[in-house]
């Protein structure tokens, strides 16, 4: 059975975090986009975020937001294909706006860093030598 992940962000400007997501690489669907969300294709066929607008995020839940810069309830985690992919893409989420809440970690088998988007979220990057 072919399964796909879609998890859902609150973002204060939607336009904005666009801007921060397309300077990573991640590309949009507008067919499944509007005013309020935006579909974003992180490993195509497979993995995917909708971006919403806190206004709208807050209306399917029923419960406040949590602010992302306040607090945290995940990480979201994206396996790389090397470490200078982990390295490419943290320089571009710096270069967009995001911050690195911690230098990288290199254990030889496993090397991975994480950035802050401009909501707050955290991703982490990970490359795994495929013999570990």
């Amino acid at each position: 059975m072919n399964k796909l992940v879609i998890f859902n962000l609150p973002v204060q400007d939607l336009d904005k975090s666009k801007a921060f997501f397309s300077a990573l690489g991640f590309t949009f669907n507008p067919k499944f986009s509007n005013a309020n969300a935006a579909y974003m294709n992180i490993v195509d066929g497979s993995v995917h975020a909708m971006l919403s607008t806190e206004a709208f995020f807050q209306s399917l839940i029923g419960k406040p937001v949590v602010k992302a810069r306040e607090g945290n309830e995940v990480v979201i985690c994206l396996s790389c294909e090397s470490r200078e992919e982990v390295d490419s893409l943290i320089a571009k989420a710096v270069a967009a706006g995001g911050r690195t809440p911690h230098p990288p970690e290199d254990n030889g088998f496993m090397y991975d860093q994480g950035f802050e988007d401009i909501d707050g979220h955290l991703w982490n990057l990970v490359w795994m030598a495929p013999d570990a």
